[in-house]
């Protein structure tokens, strides 16, 4: 047997399969690592996101809770008619219709007087009587003197119609006889003077009797019997005062003071006596406002024939019709003080904050009037903060309400 055909050939295998098999094992482990890469890539991705997302959401929602914390939120108010002159009640002064001091018009002692405070007088009635010796000497010197005079005169005629009738024969020269008519002419002023100074010192006698000027009340005697009185002022007498009718004084405001005019009704109370009304009408105004207080200056007259009100006293008139319109009130803690002077915020379109310089009026306590710078529609911001700019966007925290409202929830709360 042969040996070399015994033993059978060992196969080989091809030559390119071993390089195919190892391009497989690559090209699989490269599918499974870019697999693997693309899975851990949007591992990352997902990743990323889940933590970006909710961190954007919070610092967007953070934006939006900073602008809507940094807007200030405000309370507004509308303005409210204040009082009008017909519910106004004002305070005045009732005076006598007529009043005057009387003084001595001649120098002396008081003699005596018969009447006293309270007494009631008619015109010509006798006060008081004063004793002035020096005024009797000095009428009987003036009337002596008078008597000297019209004794001149009475020679000083005689003689000029006696030289009058010697120049008609030239027994006296003309220069002498002009003489003479003169002297006449001098002593008949010389007459007329010393009357003239005795019906003035008996004028001056007739003044020892004081008499009332008019019918009233004696309301003052700043005397006493033995006194020294003098002429010209010094001591006053008496004060007498007419009360049957009264004169009531009372300054109105500028925002009423329109609707004032002579013959307006009015009504006068007196806190002494309540539920009496005494019913007065305006007589004049002075027609001008007063500079220091902004009023117009009102006289009315009230019947006083019973004499239930007492000069002097202090009394409220009230004026029944006006045609003023009422000014706006705010409440008192909607201004702001400023070196522009006093201002309001007042919310408008957009809710933007605008700042309007106000004139203010009267002021009630809780609430002042304003006669400029405000609509009867406008928003106005209760208590302001002091850094308040125009232009500011803020948010209304509730609708606006009336001024009287917002001004007694303030008091309230005081």
């Amino acid at each position: 047997m042969n040996p070399s055909a015994a033993k059978a050939p060992t196969p080989v295998p091809p030559a390119r399969e071993a390089p195919a098999s190892i391009a497989e094992a690559a090209a699989s482990s490269g599918v499974k690592l870019r697999n693997a890469a693309i899975v851990a890539a949007v591992l990352i991705v997902i990743g990323a996101v889940a933590g970006l997302v909710p961190r954007a959401l919070h610092r967007t929602a953070l934006i939006a809770e900073t602008r809507e914390l940094a807007m200030q939120t405000v309370s507004v108010v509308s303005p409210t008619p204040g009082k009008s002159a017909a519910g106004l009640v004002l305070p005045a002064e009732a005076k006598p219709l007529v009043e005057a001091p009387i003084y001595a018009r001649t120098s002396g002692y008081l003699k005596r007087y018969l009447v006293d405070i309270g007494s009631q007088v008619k015109a010509g009635d006798l006060l008081a009587e004063i004793d002035t010796p020096e005024l009797n000497q000095q009428l009987a010197q003036a009337r002596a003197e008078l008597t000297q005079a019209e004794a001149a005169l009475a020679l000083a005629r005689i003689t000029d119609a006696r030289w009058a009738e010697l120049l008609k024969t030239a027994s006296v020269s003309e220069q002498e006889a002009a003489e003479k008519k003169a002297d006449l002419a001098l002593k008949a002023a010389t007459v007329e003077a010393s009357r003239a100074n005795v019906r003035r010192l008996e004028d001056l006698q007739s003044f020892e009797r004081v008499t009332a000027p008019f019918a009233g009340t004696i309301t003052v005697r700043g005397t006493d019997v033995g006194q020294l009185v003098a002429s010209g002022g010094g001591t006053e007498l008496f004060r007498l005062a007419q009360t049957g009718t009264l004169r009531v004084f009372v300054r109105v405001p500028q925002a009423a003071a329109q609707g004032v005019a002579p013959g307006l009704m009015a009504e006068v109370t007196v806190p002494e006596l309540p539920g009496r009304v005494f019913p007065a009408k305006v007589v004049r105004t002075s027609g001008a406002m007063s500079a220091d207080s902004r009023t117009l200056l009102v006289e009315l007259e009230v019947d006083n024939s019973r004499g239930e009100i007492l000069a002097g006293t202090y009394v409220q008139v009230r004026l029944t019709a006006t045609t003023a319109n009422p000014a706006l009130t705010l409440p008192a803690n909607t201004l702001l003080f400023r070196s522009e002077g006093p201002q309001v915020g007042v919310v408008g379109a957009g809710d933007k904050v605008e700042l309007r310089s106000v004139t203010l009026g009267r002021d009630f306590g809780p609430t002042l009037e304003i006669l400029e710078g405000i609509g009867a529609t406008d928003r106005v911001i209760l208590n302001p903060a002091d850094s308040l700019v125009g232009g500011t966007t803020v948010r209304v925290a509730e609708a606006a309400k009336p001024a009287g409202e917002a001004a007694s929830k303030a008091a309230s709360a005081k």
